[in-house]
């Protein structure tokens, strides 16, 4: 009789205990998230982990910076890492080969650069045969130029693009007048403002569109772990969000990860980049465009958005009113 009674006790434990198991929140779902380099526009991924967001939507992350396209799309390809954010070039080309990615969503989908000129070039017009400096050909550098131009109405050949190196030595050629004019994003633009070198247009605010932050995974983790990338995405969108909205959020991010300490600076590349963010971060069909123009050798015609994006999980969050609940808190 006695052995019955505890067994009983066991069974209603256990059976408790299952019960409990089933209310309690599911454990965090351990990610791999590779980022292409240190920058303004990257901050919606370091919002994400200051705001506390990834436990908030049960992920656990490992945050790793790989530096270059090629690299990133191994990574996802061979399931090293499980999200990709870079430009949509290196998924792109990925696609083109019939490689099984897709880019998901997308953070900023304008020029984060602005176009920096000798003192003397106070107009678009100005630049007719004049030395652009650019990273290197084939890139986003080179297509920012090349739509600028067109938005201007001057032709290609007016101008004459160098490579020229990284940020660091364009500005360097600029200021030894080696360059008439280059691509600068923040903080650098500043330093270039203290040497009285012109800013001659923000590229951002031109209609020209490229997709300079994606989101990018491989089909089968989209396939196997949905519920996963439903989460990521959730959050992705709600630091987005946020660091729209709060400008101290913004600039304690940026000293943090940027490692400015100089108000004004900070203040600048939040000003400059913050209002350029997408929300709901969806891709821009222009930009997927000219980005795929980009890379493709052989030119486009009408091509296949789906063979390069899928965002099925962003329309799954748009139906259930995702996005407008983060608006309301």
């Amino acid at each position: 009789m006695l052995t019955k009674f505890f067994c009983l006790i066991s069974i209603i434990t256990t059976a408790f205990f299952l019960l409990l198991s089933r209310g309690a929140a599911e454990p965090n779902e351990n990610i791999v998230v590779a980022y292409s380099g240190i920058s303004g526009f990257q901050g919606p991924l370091w919002a994400f982990s200051e705001l506390k967001l990834f436990p908030k939507y049960n992920l656990n992350p490992e945050i790793v910076l790989i530096a270059g396209g090629t690299q990133s799309m191994q990574a996802l390809l061979s399931s090293y890492t499980h999200f990709a954010l870079a430009s949509a070039t290196p998924p792109i080309s990925v696609g083109l080969q019939g490689g099984n990615v897709a880019i998901i969503g997308a953070a900023l989908n304008k020029f984060p650069f602005s176009l920096v000129t000798q003192k003397g070039i106070d107009h678009p017009s100005k630049l007719a045969g004049k030395r652009i400096g650019i990273v290197n050909f084939g890139g986003s550098n080179e297509l920012a130029v090349v739509l600028a131009l067109k938005e201007w109405g001057i032709p290609r050949q007016a101008v004459t693009l160098i490579r020229s190196g990284d940020t660091a030595s364009r500005l360097i050629a600029l200021a030894n007048r080696g360059l008439d004019a280059t691509l600068l994003s923040m903080p650098y633009t500043l330093e270039a403002q203290k040497l009285g070198l012109n800013i001659l247009a923000h590229l951002g605010d031109m209609q020209a569109a490229f997709p300079m932050t994606v989101v990018a995974v491989n089909r089968g983790f989209l396939q196997k772990k949905r519920a996963v990338v439903k989460q990521f995405m959730a959050g992705y969108s709600e630091a987005i969000y946020r660091l729209m909205q709060s400008k101290d959020t913004g600039t304690h991010i940026y000293k943090k990860y940027l490692k400015q300490q100089d108000a004004k600076s900070l203040d600048a590349t939040y000003d400059d980049i913050a209002g350029k963010f997408s929300f709901p971060p969806r891709l821009n069909r222009q930009g997927l465009r000219n980005a795929v123009e980009l890379v493709s050798k052989d030119g486009i015609g009408d091509f296949n958005a789906g063979q390069f994006v899928d965002e099925t999980v962003i329309d799954e969050l748009e139906r259930e009113g995702f996005f407008e609940s983060i608006k309301r808190k």
